[in-house]
């Protein structure tokens, strides 16, 4: 992969990578089809990476479809697709790690603590390795992108973090590999975080601005569905991910909601009528 890397960035061509923890659904192909409109060769690399799951976490059953996303990825017209073993990665000895610090504790890092160093920590090996111009990461995982985009720009990583939008089934559900573990009157639920996202940006839009109502209405239609769980609904600075008070600029709609066992985030960048959200990218 390496001297693939190589051969490319030797002929001054423009180098798109989209990593993946396979399992692939149309968010992932989205991400491939957005960077193949600017760079040529696109890579893709698949990688259950263990580092990001805690120990009660669904590391063991999370979904592994090789052959099938090999697939989806040669039909797509990828240039090379990465397929390391976690002894490649992790070799006997491995004791480094990268850690974003502040950001990383908060919401999802509370809940999962280490899950964002796993992160960033695989992240900065698989750039090393495919040498990217330009790496593409879905908005569903808007503090992890960010977390990636802060690391690049930390280490004076020769990458840009490009986000590409979310990816929804017809009911609004954000495509998640994790999709797969719900069962139907689970999945039939989950349309509700969608729902309760739409309420607070139209709220917005329609004048409102404390934060902490915004965040008490995402509780109140999310606990009107019977099944659903809150681990988290909060109001965040679309950069810093700082709480907010009142909404003066745009910001991110963050939730974490269990359906059964299942744990599915969401988010939506919500801004003042005046603003256009859906244009924003990370300002670094």
């Amino acid at each position: 992969m390496k001297e693939i890397a190589r051969r490319a960035r030797s002929e001054q061509r423009i180098i798109g990578f989209v990593p993946t923890m396979g399992a692939l659904h149309a968010g992932h192909l989205s991400l491939v089809a957005y960077a193949m409109q600017n760079c040529d060769p696109v890579f893709t690399s698949i990688f259950v990476n263990p580092k990001q799951f805690g120990p009660q976490e669904d590391f063991a059953k999370y979904p592994r479809t090789t052959e099938p996303d090999a697939a989806k990825f040669g039909a797509a017209r990828v240039a090379a697709l990465f397929l390391p073993e976690v002894a490649e990665m992790y070799p006997p000895g491995f004791s480094t790690s990268v850690n974003v610090e502040g950001l990383s504790d908060r919401l999802e890092g509370r809940t999962r603590p280490g899950h964002f160093r796993g992160v960033t920590t695989v992240v900065l090996k698989l750039f090393e390795i495919v040498q990217p111009h330009f790496a593409y990461f879905g908005r569903k995982d808007a503090q992890q992108a960010r977390l990636i985009a802060i690391m690049a720009r930390d280490l004076n990583l020769d990458t840009q973090i490009v986000l590409g939008s979310i990816v929804r089934e017809e009911d609004g559900l954000a495509m998640s590999s994790r999709n797969a573990y719900l069962r139907p009157e689970e999945r039939k639920a989950a349309a509700v975080l969608h729902r309760a996202l739409e309420a607070a940006r139209d709220a917005l839009r329609a004048g409102e601005r404390d934060a902490l109502q915004l965040q008490q209405l995402l509780r109140r239609i999310i606990e009107s569905e019977p099944l659903a769980r809150i681990d988290y609904a909060e109001i965040v600075d679309e950069q810093s991910f700082e709480p907010v008070v009142r909404v003066a600029r745009p910001c991110y709609a963050l939730l974490a909601v269990y359906l059964g066992q299942t744990r599915l985030i969401d988010n939506m960048l919500i801004a003042p009528a005046t603003d256009d959200a859906h244009e924003l990218t990370f300002d670094l």
